[in-house]
């Protein structure tokens, strides 16, 4: 993992953070090394679910994300896809409205 780090306060369920304590506890980790665990696994698994693929892309599309945060989140080889279709799309958009 990278040594770079930035600290995040969030409010939990308190249930929520009793079983990632036992997790833990379990594993011989802190909640920190759960949680983290749990967050990379949850964006790896939401990076290959197409639904939501497709709602990160309209957000790259009507400007909402940057190119960086898209990158983040689907991949740079997907990323890069995304990004042709959107120039290829904005083209397209002036060239209808150039013709009309």
């Amino acid at each position: 993992m990278s040594s770079d780090k930035k600290r995040v306060q969030f409010r939990a369920p308190n249930r929520l953070i009793d079983r990632a304590d036992a997790l833990a506890d379990v594993l011989g980790d802190d909640r920190t090394d759960v949680l983290v665990t749990a967050l990379r696994e949850y964006l790896r698994e939401a990076a290959h679910d197409d639904a939501l693929t497709q709602e990160i892309a309209a957000a790259y599309y009507d400007d909402e994300i940057a190119f960086e945060q898209l990158k983040a989140l689907v991949g740079a080889e997907e990323a890069a896809n995304l990004r042709v279709l959107k120039r290829q799309l904005n083209e397209d958009f002036i060239d209808e409205v150039g013709d009309a």
